[in-house]
């Protein structure tokens, strides 16, 4: 039913939050969890994303204004799933371009029915797992890397699957055994840094001062998303 669809589920209740992920999942979504704004705009900047769950009384901004936010460079569809039921506050989300608006306490089975339906509509349903970082975009399912204006840019099965690891803790250092043992790439670690540094060249990095794909002195290499 999921459609592998990849949903982002906004809440400050932790419990709640991990509960209803679960059960996505198990219902055939891939699911990120993000407990506030400040988490939720960095998830939305590092992947691309089918649906956003979302509270309205989050702890460090009202969803509502998050949602204008989301909306204003995005069309990504927005579920509001919160305890304020009132009809101000029904009215209140779907001016803001939310998709619709479900108050808790909630039957799991509508709610996966209603996202379906959403999805459905707006015609997504796409690949969990696409990240972005800066202009480019990388889906690990296709092996492959976007430019947002010069297009695709082609990868050899080694680096597409350097970069997939990478990918996968966006932010985490891999040591260079790790990214040896966990890609397709054979051979000494000596491998992995011949590899990178092509992988540097198509994205156009500095390999003096790389902006993404960034060398921690003796530990490993690591992606970085934002900044």
């Amino acid at each position: 039913m999921g459609l592998e669809a990849h949903l982002l589920v906004v809440d400050d209740d932790l419990r709640l939050a991990d509960l209803l992920s679960r059960y996505l999942r198990r219902n055939g979504f891939a699911v990120s969890v993000a407990a506030d704004s400040a988490e939720a705009r960095e998830r939305l900047r590092q992947f691309v994303f089918d649906l956003v769950v979302l509270d309205v009384m989050l702890p460090d901004r009202d969803g509502f204004a998050l949602a204008r936010e989301i909306r204003s460079r995005s069309d990504v569809p927005i579920l509001f799933l919160t305890a304020r039921g009132e009809p101000q506050d029904r009215i209140a989300g779907l001016e803001t371009g939310a998709d619709d608006y479900l108050v808790k306490p909630f039957e799991p089975r509508e709610l996966l029915l209603r996202i379906s339906t959403i999805l459905r509509r707006s015609r997504r349903g796409g690949r969990p797992g696409t990240l972005r970082f800066g202009p480019w975009s990388f889906d690990p399912e296709l092996a492959e890397l976007r430019h947002e204006e010069r297009g695709a840019v082609r990868l050899t099965a080694a680096e597409s699957s350097l970069l997939a690891v990478l990918a996968r803790a966006p932010g985490r250092v891999f040591s260079r055994e790790q990214l040896a043992a966990e890609s397709r790439i054979s051979g000494s670690e000596r491998a992995i840094d011949v590899q990178m540094a092509r992988l540097r060249r198509k994205l156009g990095e500095d390999p003096r001062e790389p902006r993404w794909l960034l060398t921690v002195r003796g530990e490993g290499y690591l992606l970085r998303t934002g900044g």
